[in-house]
């Protein structure tokens, strides 16, 4: 028997597929909702770690840096020195006052050289034994964020191993209703389901309601709706309305018979009690002339 195109579907047939689609796919949201906040935590742990090691790297470079630079001076002074050892040399055998002095103010030079080396090799060891701390606090709290990952990943794998199985289920048989809709109108309910807020792109109504705002619908649009003849979409919040019959929701109707209840009144009444001075009245006897 030849597929029926998607093209040649009824209206009907149309709303109740992507009334199953609906159905499909906010079942696979309930599976995911299952793991709550774990996947934002997990990827925000993961993004925290890489940040560590990527501040880790920054301090060893920083580290080797100072360490460099100590070479550096060291290198310097034995230099500086070595400079000062032959001007002192040089000292014993000037000739004149003038050649001394120049000698003199060289060694005093040099000396100021080696002396500010050795300073900024003391202050860049302050800086490698600071940055060595500030590694040992990052490792630490790396570990400590690691640990953290290695519990919420455990966490999250046997939420998804429970639900899996049950979700590659669901999601063939999405893919499986998507090939019976329309392309244009399965973009369009894809558009108004990722849009709405619970993830409902297509709604029945309920108590003359679109079962997505709760606004009330117009009698003539409700007929629309019944009589399965044309998609007809919410004026408020713009999704697709359904027949609740149609969707297979049995909805509960109040029986026909059934009248309204009258409370019945009750009239009090007031009896009139005569004052014990008055005398009840007693006509007076005629007699006879």
């Amino acid at each position: 028997m030849a597929k029926k195109d998607v093209t040649d579907l009824t209206v009907e047939e149309r709303l109740k597929t992507l009334f199953q689609l609906q159905t499909t796919l906010s079942a696979i949201d309930e599976k995911r909702a299952l793991r709550g906040e774990l996947p934002l935590e997990v990827e925000d742990l993961e993004d925290e770690i890489a940040g560590f090691t990527t501040r880790e790297e920054n301090i060893n470079k920083e580290i080797e840096d100072f360490k460099a630079a100590i070479s550096r001076k060291k290198g310097e002074i034995q230099q500086a020195k070595a400079t000062v050892e032959r001007y002192k040399k040089q000292l014993e055998e000037v000739r004149n006052s003038r050649e001394y002095e120049t000698l003199t103010k060289e060694v005093e030079f040099q000396t100021l050289e080696i002396e500010l080396c050795e300073k900024k090799i003391r202050e860049a060891l302050v800086r490698v034994d600071e940055r060595i701390r500030d590694l040992e606090d990052t490792k630490e709290m790396m570990a400590d964020r690691q640990a953290a990952l290695d519990e919420k990943k455990g966490e999250l794998d046997e939420i998804m191993l429970e639900t899996r199985e049950e979700e590659e289920k669901l999601k063939a048989k999405a893919k499986d209703l998507e090939t019976k809709i329309e392309p244009r109108l399965l973009s369009s309910f894809k558009r108004i389901r990722k849009n709405a807020r619970n993830g409902l792109g297509i709604v029945y109504v309920q108590r003359d309601a679109c079962g997505g705002c709760f606004n009330k619908i117009p009698p003539q649009r409700q007929l629309d709706i019944k009589m399965h003849k044309k998609i007809v979409v919410c004026e408020y919040c713009g999704r697709i309305m359904i027949d609740p019959e149609l969707a297979g929701v049995k909805m509960e109707t109040k029986s026909a018979d059934e009248k309204p209840k009258r409370k019945r009144a009750i009239r009090k009444i007031v009896k009139k009690e005569t004052p014990a001075t008055e005398a009840p009245a007693v006509p007076e006897a005629e007699y006879d002339a």
